[in-house]
């Protein structure tokens, strides 16, 4: 386990930090901003948004014309029914990142453990807060969780991140590893936050919802945006204990969350036909991570609609990779903004059939070169 107080680390030069941004790409690789890009780099619900989004935007507009209520909790309830929670364990947030910048602000100039590679704005958020960050590395290739080590790092801190399943992995710490860390996490007071932003693409029901009622010191952190394919709307939600939900909501900026997106989530958590064929895409899919295995790659076991890819053996190889991918219409997304990772590592995000299967052609063909 290593202490980091320095400032977080945001990728390299002419690398964006997030997925999703292919102009930047595009033009760092020579190609024309016209480029046909089929976009992998991005974790999001392939079938798009719901189709009956269009006309309800448009019917609410009406509601741009007034502050959202902050009385207003029908999307609190929402979320509670859907998840079987009370609603006093509920705060909707403005996507999934400002619930982890809300979680670490509820620990600020405390200590704070962080499992890695991960996504890099859990560090961020805790340093904009004044924590200090401990890391934990999972070991590559595998990427598993060394348990005895984390819980020993837990007496040393106030908070500890994890990701699950977790980003860029796709691997889940199993569930029986998580009430250990948080038996161990009772008996040192440190809070647990678990990001369940991918749980919905998860094959089985991983979600830990049931441990909230067992233990105080759990917060799990949501996102609607993913499993939807709304990003631009910003809608997520944490759940945890009444007490420390209502400390959450007291350092929430007011209006975070605007009226669009607060009336949106009754409506979405109720399409259980868009859930259905999320399923059945998924149910066909799946097995993707293996296929690309099949070629020679090295793709650690995923839980998630993404796979890590390792094809070479350095950034280098993995940036040439990267190249060749792009040039063919598929954008990747790179690993420089991923502690641990280097950029030796690629992230794919499942797609369709279509998708995916031009995406094997070209790995394969990558192979072949």
């Amino acid at each position: 386990m290593t202490a980091d107080m320095s400032v977080e680390a945001q990728g390299v030069p002419d690398w964006p930090v997030h997925g999703g941004r292919i102009a930047p790409l595009l033009a760092r690789f020579g190609l024309p901003a016209d480029h046909p890009v089929i976009d992998v780099s991005a974790n999001l619900n392939p079938l798009g948004p719901p189709p009956w989004l269009g006309e309800w935007l448009a019917a609410a507009g009406e509601s741009l014309a007034r502050y959202p209520d902050p009385d207003d909790d029908r999307a609190r309830r929402a979320i509670a029914a859907h998840d079987d929670v009370a609603p006093e364990r509920v705060l909707v947030t403005n996507g999934g990142i400002e619930a982890i910048h809300l979680a670490a602000a509820l620990h600020a100039g405390d200590r704070a453990l962080v499992v890695e590679p991960t996504f890099s704005e859990y560090a961020l958020a805790c340093r904009r807060h004044g924590l200090i960050v401990d890391r934990l590395s999972l070991e590559a290739p595998a990427f598993r969780l060394d348990l005895a080590a984390a819980e020993a790092a837990l007496a040393g801190v106030d908070v500890a991140f994890l990701c699950r399943p977790n980003n860029p992995t796709g691997t889940l710490i199993p569930r029986a590893d998580v009430e250990r860390l948080l038996e161990r996490a009772g008996e040192t007071g440190t809070t647990l936050v678990v990001d369940e932003a991918f749980v919905d693409f998860s094959e089985d029901d991983e979600r830990l919802t049931p441990l909230l009622d067992q233990v105080p010191n759990l917060l799990l952190l949501r996102s609607l945006t993913k499993l939807f394919d709304v990003p631009g709307l910003r809608l997520g939600y944490l759940l945890g204990a009444p007490e420390a939900i209502e400390r959450l909501a007291e350092a929430q900026m007011p209006w975070s969350v605007n009226a669009l997106a607060r009336g949106l989530v009754a409506p979405l958590l109720a399409d259980e036909d868009y859930l259905a064929r999320t399923r059945e895409w998924l149910a066909v899919e799946r097995g993707l991570p293996g296929r690309v295995r099949g070629l020679g790659y090295t793709v650690p076991e995923t839980h998630a609609n993404f796979l890590l890819l390792r094809g070479g053996g350095d950034a280098d190889a993995a940036g040439a990779l990267f190249a060749f991918l792009l040039e063919r219409g598929l954008l990747a997304r790179h690993t420089h903004g991923f502690p641990g990772l280097d950029g030796a590592w690629l992230r794919l995000a499942l797609r369709g059939a279509d998708d995916n299967a031009r995406l094997l052609e070209a790995l394969a063909a990558w192979r072949r070169a």
